[in-house]
């Protein structure tokens, strides 16, 4: 293996070779990252876990074609980039949001975590956080899809282009016109 490339690429590289443990490892490092980045995508918990699911089965499938031309970071989350803006385009996404006073699965009921914060102070803050994901969740698929990458996932640019196939240049205008948008809709919190 080369020293150049990073360890998730040796390890699709061995699972490639039939090694089903580098594929368990591959799943545990990466597993919850892309349920977080799709559920920013799609704003339903299951929904997300199915998509996840989706894309590593997608990994999987792919494992004898695999060849380590990009980082497998990017691979990755491309796979699940597609399937989330598939999943909102054919209208599948059905918005549910948790209420605060939601059973759970054993009848009890949720409770807000403490957070060292008053119940005035939780209220505020959940609201605010309400209003800037309907903000993002109102922003065009892919202005959507760059703004989660480059603020939740930190990715860079480059890394962002090769996820939605286009380049550098329209990242930063996806980017641009993305945040030009969210802060004059959430101007009034500032």
């Amino acid at each position: 293996m080369s020293a150049t490339l990073d360890l998730d690429a040796e390890l699709m590289l061995r699972v490639r070779d039939g090694d089903q443990a580098s594929f368990g490892l591959l799943l545990e490092r990466h597993r919850v990252p892309v349920i977080h980045f799709i559920y920013r995508m799609v704003q339903n918990q299951a929904v997300a876990e199915e998509l996840a699911q989706e894309v590593f089965l997608r990994v999987y499938r792919s494992r004898a074609t695999y060849e380590p031309t990009a980082k497998f970071t990017t691979w990755l989350f491309r796979i699940a980039t597609h399937l989330g803006l598939n999943w909102i385009r054919d209208g599948r996404n059905e918005k549910l949001h948790d209420s605060l006073d939601q059973e759970t699965s054993d009848g009890a009921t949720r409770q807000l975590a403490d957070r060292g914060r008053t119940v005035e102070q939780e209220l505020v803050y959940q609201a605010k956080l309400g209003e800037i994901r309907r903000a993002i969740e109102d922003l065009p698929s892919k202005q959507r899809a760059a703004v989660m990458m480059h603020k939740y996932e930190e990715m860079e640019y480059t890394q962002i282009a090769n996820v939605l196939t286009c380049s550098e240049s329209a990242v930063k205008s996806l980017l641009f016109r993305a945040y030009e948008s969210l802060r004059m809709r959430l101007a009034h919190m500032a």
